[in-house]
């Protein structure tokens, strides 16, 4: 008996390995791309913006603690928004362009509701400034926001130990006491 020899067929397909491979390099790019669009998404929440300026705050004590440079954040409440500067003129009231490192926009989600320093001056119009130098804060104090549901959070900058920490709530700070609120004088 003489045997023929079929040709043996090809099959036009993928193996179980292809299919799996393929589909997990586009698990991971579509995990990619999520990422990125949560991203931001997240910067134009509430929290995504308050943390954007409290890194921009930091930002500026940072590098004046490690420098004898001073910076300066302007924030304008009826623009809604902030910018960080590194001094560079003895002017303080004019700010040049190649000064700002960073500037940084409110959303309607976000909004500045007014700032008040810790020596009580309040600013609710005018740009308020928070100036900081190789020793610290210049002054300290609140920036108070609303939500879009007009919740108040309020962003404390503390002067005595450098700390920016965001609370929930219109806080109070606390402020100078005058020789006659103190139980002795000098």
């Amino acid at each position: 008996m003489r045997q023929t020899h079929r040709p043996r067929r090809t099959r036009k397909g993928f193996t179980l390995i292809e299919v799996s491979v393929t589909l997990t390099v586009m698990a991971i790019l579509l995990g990619l791309v999520q990422l990125s669009v949560l991203g931001l998404l997240r910067k134009y929440t509430f929290k995504g913006q308050i943390h954007e300026f409290i890194s921009t705050m930091q930002m500026a004590i940072s590098a004046a603690s490690e420098s004898s440079r001073r910076y300066e954040v302007i924030i304008d409440p009826i623009e809604q928004s902030y910018l960080l500067r590194e001094i560079t003129t003895p002017r303080l009231d004019e700010v040049l362009q190649e000064e700002i490192i960073v500037e940084g926009l409110f959303g309607d989600n976000c909004r500045v509701d007014y700032v008040e320093f810790d020596d009580g001056e309040m600013a609710v119009s005018d740009r308020s400034k928070f100036r900081a130098g190789n020793g610290g804060w210049h002054y300290g104090g609140r920036v108070v926001f609303r939500d879009s549901e007009g919740h108040p959070y309020t962003v404390v900058v503390n002067r005595l130990n450098r700390v920016i920490e965001l609370l929930e709530g219109e806080l109070e700070i606390w402020k100078p006491k005058s020789e006659q609120e103190m139980a002795f004088s000098p």
